[in-house]
């Protein structure tokens, strides 16, 4: 479900699908250096996640961020990653549950998929220009860049860096 009334920067996303774009975000690309930094190991260490689990859900962070880039389709990494945790699946109370013996790994997994589930999963997103993955608020489900303006705790204002950049070319392409 969209949050209503998000604020003019929101990009948590909701429940439990927070975790997941948290963890999808312990890759990113910082701002200020432009150069892509691996956080995954303070991302372990803040979660108590073993050595075994960390494996385990950096290489379920890698494929779902390729998912969320688009560059693997969402169904493949998905159903792999089923057979890999062995996930089962019941229906209680006319509600999905999932069981595994994955720990941690297992329960991210099953937030994703109660996320495509109930059709939040296409919502998070990765911006086209500094990958930040954010949670789309937006009525139509559109968005498409991290952040318009300047100033947000995360991202960057990449929406506008982008349209100045297309103004310009156009500019320059009619000869101003």
């Amino acid at each position: 479900m969209v949050n209503p009334a998000p604020g003019p920067h929101r990009q948590e996303a909701p429940g439990e699908l927070e975790r997941v774009r948290e963890l999808l975000n312990s890759w990113l690309v910082p701002n200020d250096t432009r150069e892509p930094t691996d956080r995954f190991a303070g991302y372990a260490r803040q979660h108590g996640l073993t050595a075994t689990e960390a494996e385990t859900v950096r290489g379920l962070r890698d494929d779902l961020r390729a998912a969320v880039e688009g560059s693997s389709g969402v169904d493949d990494v998905l159903n792999a990653w089923i057979a890999e945790l062995g996930l089962g699946v019941r229906v209680s109370g006319g509600a999905l549950t999932f069981r595994h013996e994955g720990g941690a790994p297992g329960e991210l997994l099953a937030a994703v998929l109660r996320a495509v589930a109930d059709g939040r999963w296409p919502r998070l997103k990765a911006c086209p220009d500094c990958r930040w993955v954010f949670y789309d608020h937006t009525r139509n489900g559109r968005k498409r860049w991290c952040l318009m303006t300047a100033g947000g705790p995360d991202g960057r204002s990449c929406g506008s860096i982008a349209k100045v950049r297309r103004h310009r070319e156009r500019a320059a392409r009619a000869g101003h």
